[in-house]
């Protein structure tokens, strides 16, 4: 596992760490169950993280998820989880960036998360020319109508964990037995579909910068200073 830091001080001094994880391939229980672990042990002082990997193939069920969104059962698992949404696929090519912040610490309400999460992946695809869009009614990332990134999060003690999945380099086929997030007919895409040749080691550090800078971008510091 590689890690890297990034700290942010804005004038006041006040310093913010993320650290970066780079954590391979990962059982998505294995993953879970570290995500709620790092999340109920945290203290103020704990740094936040992001987590990179990749999850082995698994359809995972939101909170509310309808057991009806996934139209054919398969050899694939299918995992009720903890975060917001309904029913989508992971796989191996598929980019996973697990968002482990204190909210509080950076003054973010859920909705403005979500728009930064959208707008580090929507930048991305501006580095490569392609113009993508977040949706108010459909959270997730879309380029021509089809869906390149989904979301999922889930706040607890006033931190979030889950993140983005972003498609690059897959096997798309495990979404046909589902209407992914919940919608029928959706269509997907991936990176390289798109004509995107930059492998997703690559794809996986921009994708982590795009969404630092959206983060620390008009930081309202601690106690309004």
């Amino acid at each position: 596992m590689q890690t890297k830091k990034l700290n942010h001080a804005p004038k006041t001094g006040y310093m913010f760490t993320v650290t970066v994880k780079n954590m391979g391939i990962t059982e998505y229980l294995t993953a879970w169950q570290a995500m709620k672990d790092f999340t109920q042990q945290r203290t103020r002082e704990t740094p936040d993280e992001i987590w990179l990997l990749e999850h082995p193939p698994v359809y995972t069920q939101g909170i509310a998820g309808k057991p009806e969104h996934l139209l054919f059962p398969n050899n694939i698992p299918v995992i009720k989880t903890d975060r917001g949404g309904q029913i989508t696929y992971h796989g191996p090519g598929q980019i996973i960036m697990y968002l482990l912040l204190d909210l509080h610490r950076w003054q973010l309400g859920i909705r403005q998360l979500v728009r930064k999460m959208e707008g580090a992946v929507i930048n991305l695809m501006d580095e490569y020319d392609i113009v993508a869009n977040g949706s108010q009614d459909a959270p997730g990332v879309y380029v021509n109508g089809a869906k390149i990134a989904s979301l999922g999060l889930k706040i607890r003690r006033g931190a979030c964990y889950h993140g983005i999945a972003f498609n690059a380099d897959m096997d798309l086929a495990p979404f046909v037995a589902i209407n992914p997030c919940g919608y029928p007919g959706l269509r997907v895409t991936q990176a390289k579909e798109l004509g995107i040749s930059d492998n997703k080691e690559v794809l996986a550090d921009k994708l982590a910068q795009n969404f630092i800078a959206q983060l620390t971008h008009r930081i309202i510091t601690p106690h309004g200073r």
